[in-house]
């Protein structure tokens, strides 16, 4: 058995400017900037959410901007097959998650746990 649940949203933008589009959408979403705790991982800004909420990052990115959405699961493989069985499909493996394609073509990925009421609040998987 395992357990997922939305984590997050990604607002990826294609841009050169990565602090000028995290003050945008910090500015439009009412969420601050966080500091940077991962320097290595320069195309992520974080915005500061409460407890429990789900999580907002602003990436860089050379593909269109878009919006995709993180599922986080204690464990990624089991949960990759549960949604291949849906009908998505993998695209790829990056670092430390899957990315992922739906049936109706959006792309989205599988993630460790990133919130702090995984446990509790995650649903179960047989």
């Amino acid at each position: 058995m395992h357990k997922s649940q939305l984590a997050g949203f990604i607002i990826d933008c294609e841009t050169d400017d990565l602090e000028s589009a995290a003050e945008f959408w910090s500015a439009a979403l009412g969420m601050a900037v966080e500091a940077d705790p991962n320097p290595e991982e320069s195309a992520y800004r974080q915005l500061e959410s409460r407890p429990g909420e789900v999580h907002v990052e602003v990436q860089q990115v050379s593909h269109s901007s878009r919006v995709h959405l993180d599922i986080e699961t204690d464990d990624i493989e089991a949960e990759v097959r549960r949604l291949e069985k849906l009908g998505a499909r993998r695209i790829s493996h990056i670092r430390r998650w899957v990315v992922m394609e739906a049936p109706t073509g959006q792309r989205f990925c599988v993630v460790h746990p990133q919130r702090g009421n995984f446990e509790p609040t995650a649903n179960s998987w047989a």
